[in-house]
């Protein structure tokens, strides 16, 4: 494994204004070729969750909350952690039902009005029993060289999910889709906690592809560190590939926690290609403020670059 060491800079939380959240996480950020759309999980109590939807001009913000997207008719304990992409003039929501328990769809909306409305437009994928995709969460949408996506955790015990794929047999997001199987799994991230290893925590999962501009493919994830205590591991990482499929070379950990806190966390991201640069936005916590915020970062997309050589 090669490591990279904490490439991300220039880091600051990410301002939401117009509605006041328990907790928000897992952004996704997509640019409908005018103006910044950002999903993610607002949780607006314990166990009660919204699809957060909010514009802005510029990454950064500020980020104006619109009306949560609505998902009446959508039936799952957990009905958040949206994947999105923007396809003309058409967005794109893919969305868990379930994260924790066996069972689990993903479910594909679309508004066709910048964002104002979206519409169900069929399940995506389906958990397949007694397999692998036994659970499936965390999906999000992925253009590779002119081919489209989706990358998702899916397990066969609750807790021990690796990264799947999967590809659209058609030139469309409506699929139907073809399961790859896993492209990322345990043994392959050497500083995740390991099946059976004492204190095991969670598995692989908030999976992402990112075409880079040399033609490589970027994967971040979320892992759980081995030597913290629970509630403490959780981190970002890279991985790079020269295809979706990998192999991948896993990079490590790309973020330390807020403020230098060992014992605070990061977690499910998503990264842009902007310019020269990688631009990510993830979800945050500090040991001392157990709830989760959002924040920005940046890297020199040169850095991943020299890394991967």
């Amino acid at each position: 494994m090669t490591t990279l060491r904490h490439p991300v800079l220039q880091r600051g939380q990410l301002a939401l204004n117009g509605r006041d959240y328990l907790e928000v996480k897992d952004p996704c950020p997509v640019f409908d070729g005018s103006r910044w759309h950002l999903f993610g999980t607002a949780v607006t109590a314990p166990h009660a969750f919204e699809v957060l939807h909010a514009v802005a001009d510029r990454l950064e913000g500020p980020w104006e909350v619109s009306d949560p997207v609505d998902i009446l008719g959508l039936v799952g304990s957990c009905v958040a952690a949206p994947g999105a992409v923007a396809d003309r003039d058409e967005l794109h929501l893919f969305l868990q039902t379930e994260y924790c328990i066996l069972g689990g769809r993903v479910e594909h909306l679309v508004s066709r009005d910048g964002g104002a409305t979206f519409v169900s437009v069929g399940t995506a994928l389906e958990s397949l029993p007694g397999t692998g995709e036994a659970g499936i969460y965390d999906p999000h949408p992925a253009l590779v060289a002119g081919k489209r996506y989706l990358v998702y955790s899916a397990f066969s015990v609750v807790g021990q999910p690796d990264v799947h794929l999967a590809r659209s047999t058609t030139p469309s997001w409506d699929g139907p889709w073809e399961r790859l199987g896993p492209v990322l799994q345990h043994a392959d991230v050497i500083v995740h906690n390991q099946h059976g290893s004492e204190g095991y925590e969670w598995g692989l999962e908030g999976p992402q592809l990112v075409e880079l501009p040399d033609g490589r493919v970027l994967l971040n994830a979320v892992c759980f560190l081995t030597g913290l205590p629970a509630g403490a591991r959780q981190r970002v990482f890279f991985a790079v590939a020269d295809a979706p499929l990998g192999p991948f070379d896993v990079l490590g950990p790309v973020l330390v926690p807020p403020e230098g806190d060992r014992h605070g966390e990061n977690g499910h991201a998503s990264a842009v290609v902007a310019g020269d640069e990688l631009v990510l936005l993830f979800q945050e916590r500090s040991h001392a403020d157990p709830l989760w915020r959002l924040a920005l970062a940046r890297t020199p997309l040169a850095l991943l670059a020299l890394e991967e050589r």
